[in-house]
């Protein structure tokens, strides 16, 4: 895609981080953005920025963990824009701890959203891109967590691989039925989202958290980890890039320590070795 003036976008997690920026440097090439998010307030104000810009912007309070809500929204982008050329799946939360203590609840919050929301998105604005017949663009939001495992973070990583495992399947589907749609899958490295708050938006009734010492000593060091990373328009850049060239992985530069740790795992694969344990250099 090279042409975006006057075409629309839809963003989840739009109300800061990585989806905000994505929001801006979409309006920056013309186009109608739809910012979708759970987060009232936070979401009026994203939507302010993006419309001084000078661009028509609308916030649609959206929960990418229900179905019903992505219908809503792809219906109300639709009824205002009359269509939608690109769609970024891109909201996430986190959260941390041993595998054998986390609770039921912390599975499902993190399925709920890292997963699900892909899967509703997916399931509903792709027949409506089908239906439009034009060029169109979707990136899904993973993370370089799904070319690596670590310790203290199973679950994010777990939901991280189903993410780049279904957009692999969604990019092979689309280029046989119906190849004007496609698709990228974005595997960010540490960069300051905010992504260790995202806590605050959990559902009550996925309430139970096994707040021990592991689970705080893990939330502690994400949160230091990201503090002092990379601003997350450096992404909303490498998305806008990837679309107009047609990239489906995108990913850091190669001397990023995370692509260091990410070829040390497809290494173990190819040996047939058991996983080495190679953080990222940071």
């Amino acid at each position: 895609m090279q042409d975006f003036s006057g075409k629309t976008a839809v963003v989840t997690g739009a109300a800061n981080g990585i989806g905000l920026e994505l929001a801006k440097v979409f309006a920056e090439q013309g186009m109608n953005i739809v910012l979708a998010d759970i987060e009232r307030q936070r979401l009026d104000s994203a939507v302010s920025e993006v419309t001084a810009l000078g661009v028509e912007a609308i916030g649609v309070v959206t929960d990418v963990g229900v179905s019903a809500s992505v219908e809503s929204l792809c219906k109300t982008a639709v009824e205002r824009f009359g269509g939608v050329q690109v769609l970024c799946n891109n909201a996430g939360v986190y959260t941390g701890g041993l595998l054998w203590e986390q609770t039921e609840d912390d599975f499902e919050w993190l399925m709920r959203v890292n997963q699900w929301g892909i899967v509703h998105g997916i399931r509903h604005f792709v027949p409506q891109m089908i239906a439009q017949g034009d060029e169109c663009h979707i990136v899904n939001t993973s993370s370089m967590a799904s070319m690596c495992t670590l310790p203290f973070a199973g679950i994010y990583h777990m939901t991280k691989h189903a993410a780049l495992a279904v957009s692999e399947s969604l990019f092979h589907e689309l280029a046989m039925m119906a190849p004007q749609i496609h698709v990228s899958c974005l595997c960010p490295e540490l960069f300051n989202t905010g992504i260790a708050q995202s806590g605050r938006n959990r559902p009550a009734e996925l309430a139970a958290e096994n707040d021990n010492e592991m689970h705080r000593m893990s939330m502690d060091a994400i949160t230091s980890a990201t503090a002092g990373s990379q601003h997350p328009r450096v992404l909303a850049e490498r998305v806008l890039q990837a679309i107009k060239d047609d990239v489906f992985y995108i990913l850091p530069p190669e001397d990023n320590p995370w692509s260091a740790t990410a070829n040390s795992r497809l290494e173990d694969i190819r040996l047939r070795r058991n996983p080495t344990f190679a953080p990222p250099a940071i």
